[in-house]
C-alpha cells in the first residue's frame, strides 16, 4: 500500500477495546462512558481486518486499547494472527499495555511469538503513579514488568513528558530502564481530546529540554536504530540502553510516517492528528468476502494526509483533536 505521497504503509496500530482498568489524567476522564458492544468489532471481525491490512503489505500490528489486555479473550486474538508470524508475512505482532495485566499473560504472549512489549509508566513514585493513574495499583505494575522479563519479553517503558508532574524523576527513569534492561522513550504530551482538568498547555515540556537535561548527566550517542514507530533514538552510554524521543510538537515525523490506527468500532484514522476517518465497519459487515473490505482499506489509503496539525496554543487552550487517545489507541 502506497500512500498518495508514495510512503508504504506497513504498520498497523488496532484498538481492541475502549475499556481501561486506569483512568490516567491526560487519557481518560474518571467517570467514562464506554460504548454500547454493538458498535464495537468482535474478536473474529479484528482478525478479519487486521488480516485484509497483512495480506495488502502491513509488516507490523500493534494491539491497543484502552488496554488491551482487559478484553475478554483477547488471547484468542492474538493466537490467531500469530499465524502471520508463521507464514512470514507479518514481521512483528506485539502490544502497548498499562502492564497491570502482564503477570497474567507475559508467558503466553511469549509462547506465540510476540517479542517486545511497550509499557506505559510516566512515574516511578507510587503515590504519584495513584494520582496519575487514579486507579493503578503501581506493585502489580511493577509485578507485571517483572513477568514479562521472565518470559523473555523485551521491555520498552514509554512516559509522556509531564512539567511539574515527573520532570522531576528523568534521571531517575534513566538509570532505573539501564539497570533492568528496558528501552525508555519519552513522549511529548499531545493536545488531544478535552476530558476536563487538564491543563496541556501547562504540562507541555518540549523534549529538547528534557533532552537538553538529560545531557547534563548522561552521554547520549546517536544511533541508527528503529522500531517501525516515530521514536529517534540514542545510545546511554553509562547504561548501555536505548533512549527514545518522540516528538510530534517540536519536531513531527510525518514525512516517513508508514502507519494508520484502526478504531475498536472499526473507524481507520489515516493520520493521528487530523479527524479524516474511513468505516471500515460497514464494508466488513456487509459480505462475507473481503472484496468490499480491501477496496475501502485502499481508498482510504489514498486519502492519507501529508502530516498533521499538532499544536499547543496558549491562546485558545483547545484541544488540536477533539477524540481522546483512548479512542484511537495511542
Amino acid at each position: 500500500m502506497i500512500d498518495p505521497y508514495g510512503r508504504a504503509i506497513t504498520y498497523l496500530r488496532v484498538s481492541v477495546t475502549d475499556r481501561c482498568d486506569f483512568r490516567c489524567v491526560y487519557c481518560m476522564a474518571e467517570n467514562m462512558t464506554f460504548l454500547p458492544k454493538a458498535q464495537i468489532l468482535s474478536l473474529e471481525e479484528l482478525d478479519r481486518v487486521c488480516s485484509a491490512f497483512v495480506r495488502q503489505g502491513v509488516r507490523k500490528l500493534r494491539m491497543t486499547g484502552g488496554e488491551p489486555l482487559v478484553r475478554r479473550d483477547i488471547m484468542t486474538l492474538f493466537r490467531s494472527l500469530s499465524r502471520h508470524l508463521e507464514s512470514g508475512a507479518l514481521d512483528e505482532l506485539t502490544l502497548t499495555t498499562n502492564g497491570s495485566q502482564l503477570g497474567r499473560f507475559a508467558h503466553e504472549l511469549a509462547d506465540i511469538g510476540v517479542k517486545r512489549v511497550n509499557v506505559s509508566l510516566d512515574t516511578l513514585n507510587p503515590d504519584k503513579f495513584a494520582a496519575i493513574t487514579r486507579w493503578g495499583k503501581f506493585d502489580q505494575v511493577m509485578e507485571g514488568l517483572a513477568a514479562a522479563k521472565a518470559a523473555g519479553l523485551q521491555v520498552k517503558i514509554n512516559a509522556v513528558a509531564l512539567k511539574g508532574v515527573n520532570d522531576d524523576e528523568v534521571h531517575r527513569l534513566v538509570s532505573w530502564c539501564g539497570d533492568e534492561g528496558h528501552d525508555l522513550t519519552f513522549i511529548e504530551v499531545m493536545p488531544m481530546g478535552d476530558i476536563g482538568g487538564e491543563d496541556r498547555v501547562e504540562q507541555y515540556w518540549p523534549l529538547s529540554m528534557l533532552r537538553a537535561e538529560l545531557a547534563e548527566k548522561w552521554t547520549l550517542d546517536e544511533i541508527d536504530y528503529r522500531t517501525g514507530g516515530p521514536a529517534r533514538y540514542v545510545r546511554v552510554r553509562e547504561t548501555g540502553g536505548r533512549l527514545g524521543f518522540i516528538t510530534p510538537m517540536t519536531h513531527n515525523f510525518c514525512e516517513s510516517c508508514n502507519r494508520v490506527r484502526l478504531t475498536c468500532t472499526g473507524t481507520l484514522y489515516m493520520c493521528l492528528g487530523q479527524e479524516d476517518a474511513a468505516d471500515l465497519r460497514a464494508p466488513l459487515r456487509a459480505s462475507d468476502s473481503d472484496d468490499l473490505l480491501d477496496a475501502a482499506i485502499m481508498e482510504a489509503i489514498g486519502r492519507k494526509p501529508k502530516g498533521h496539525d499538532f499544536v499547543i496554543d496558549r491562546r485558545r487552550k483547545q484541544p488540536a483533536v477533539s477524540r481522546h487517545m483512548s479512542v484511537t489507541g495511542g
